[in-house]
């Protein structure tokens, strides 16, 4: 990777001590321009845990629905525990093509919809910006794999959003329990998202309302008629928009797993599933779904359902199961239960949740425990740009666990397993397969997976 100014941003006049930003040190002569593309949920989240830990300043902000973009202006000017003053309120876009025309960034946030992922996160990267890229990298294998080719052409740094690599309890979890050999031999992984996520019930179709953009919300996915509570968070029930609760939270375990256990791609993926329960909501994805990755003397499984209760201790996260114990996994937390009956060991979030009493303030409940998550993979992010290297959830591992779960629903919808060639990164064997890792785009909308120029 070539250095150059807009990498290592020097000097004395705006810097940091360590301890200011929990353990890492920033030095910088003027704050990191920042734009930030979906300005909703997951967009505030990454944006405010990047402004606790580095010197950015949000200079634009886009989003096709006019009142998500006051509402994180007003957040963003007025949040308390930026570590760099901003010195004017962001301009504000509805299309990210006119955003990265008029303005320069060092770092890009994309944290639209999944189906939106791949065109900006491409576009940012062509315009010169590092680029924080929410999870699931892209809605098809295709788009991953051009993001992947554009973030090296391109010579940037991208962070993907699957956090956990880099966070605290999980990192002490691979430390202790996995590199220290307490489990053993381990054979059997466990990825699972238990609960009610998928709606039930949509209000019937009418015309969008006058802030939200529906025709260019849409994009290049095939056309959805507006419904109210499809927007901002719902969309994530349309096979349209995502890939299901396995791309949308099995993801992240997808990732952490392969991360603490070194592995790369999976060898075969099968999967079963549909609509068994709830068969009244307009909503695309299934209710139910079963998938198991193969691996090198390994076998990973995924299990969802979109009905009943969690289980007592949560319904999302990873169970790790070795010849000498099994470590379960929770989004914030750890528990290790050796199989002769010992000590368990145990880890959480608290301590980085302690260095910022104020998160508490957040009014959304769930920003909370997203925000101190994201805190350190933000650290991470800023460390790798100024530093001019690979990021520790950097943009082919996103590739690989994206294209990893976005195979098993492949395998679902065709009814038969997949075998993968991951040194060809094809499918083998299988035309009808190999055609679904690129997913027609809708017009005027090009799909990215042609050279990138």
């Amino acid at each position: 990777m070539t250095t150059t100014r807009r990498d290592v941003i020097g000097g004395t006049a705006a810097a940091l001590t360590a301890a200011s930003l929990g353990g890492l040190a920033f030095g910088a002569a003027r704050p990191m321009s920042v734009g930030v593309i979906g300005s909703a949920w997951m967009g505030r989240c990454n944006v405010l845990a990047l402004m606790q830990v580095a010197p950015v300043e949000v200079t634009a902000l886009c989003d096709v629905d006019t009142q998500v973009l006051d509402d994180l202006k007003k957040r963003v000017t007025t949040f308390p525990e930026s570590v760099a003053k901003q010195t004017r309120a962001p301009q504000l876009y509805r299309d990210y093509r006119t955003m990265l025309a008029k303005q320069k960034f060092d770092i890009v946030i994309v944290a639209t919809p999944d189906h939106w992922h791949a065109l900006p996160a491409i576009a940012a990267l062509k315009a010169g910006a590092h680029v924080y890229l929410e999870k699931p990298i892209t809605i098809d294998v295709a788009e991953g794999k051009a993001v992947l080719d554009a973030a090296r052409k391109y010579d940037r740094v991208v962070q993907v959003g699957t956090q956990r690599r880099a966070s605290p309890p999980h990192i002490e979890a691979r430390d202790r329990v996995v590199r220290e050999g307490r489990l053993g031999k381990i054979g059997m992984v466990e990825i699972m998202g238990l609960g009610k996520h998928r709606q039930a019930s949509f209000p019937p179709a009418a015309n969008p309302p006058a802030n939200l953009d529906w025709n260019f919300y849409v994009g290049p996915a095939p056309m959805v008629p507006y419904h109210p509570n499809i927007h901002p968070l719902n969309w994530r029930s349309f096979r349209e928009f995502g890939n299901g609760y396995i791309a949308d939270l099995g993801v992240h375990f997808m990732d952490t797993v392969r991360w603490m256990l070194d592995l790369r791609w999976p060898k075969r993926v099968s999967c079963v599933g549909g609509v068994y329960v709830d068969k009244q909501s307009i909503a695309t994805i299934v209710d139910t779904q079963s998938a198991a990755w193969e691996f090198d003397d390994l076998l990973m499984t995924w299990t969802n359902r979109e009905f009943a209760p969690s289980p007592q201790g949560g319904g999302w996260g990873a169970r790790i199961y070795g010849d000498k114990g099994t470590l379960t996994l929770g989004s914030i937390d750890y528990e290790f239960v050796p199989a002769d009956g010992g000590a368990k060991l145990t880890g959480n979030l608290d301590a980085e949740i302690a260095k910022f009493p104020k998160d508490t303030d957040l009014l959304v409940p769930m920003d909370r425990q997203l925000v101190p998550l994201t805190r350190p993979n933000m650290r991470d992010f800023v460390a790798a740009i100024e530093a001019h290297k690979r990021p520790v959830a950097d943009i082919e591992q996103g590739y690989i666990s994206t294209s990893s779960v976005i195979l098993a629903n492949i395998a679902m919808d065709l009814g038969r397993p997949i075998r993968w060639d991951a040194a060809e990164q094809k499918v083998i064997g299988d035309d009808e397969a190999q055609k679904r890792l690129s997913r027609p785009y809708r017009a005027p909308w090009v799909h990215p997976a042609l050279p990138v120029i």
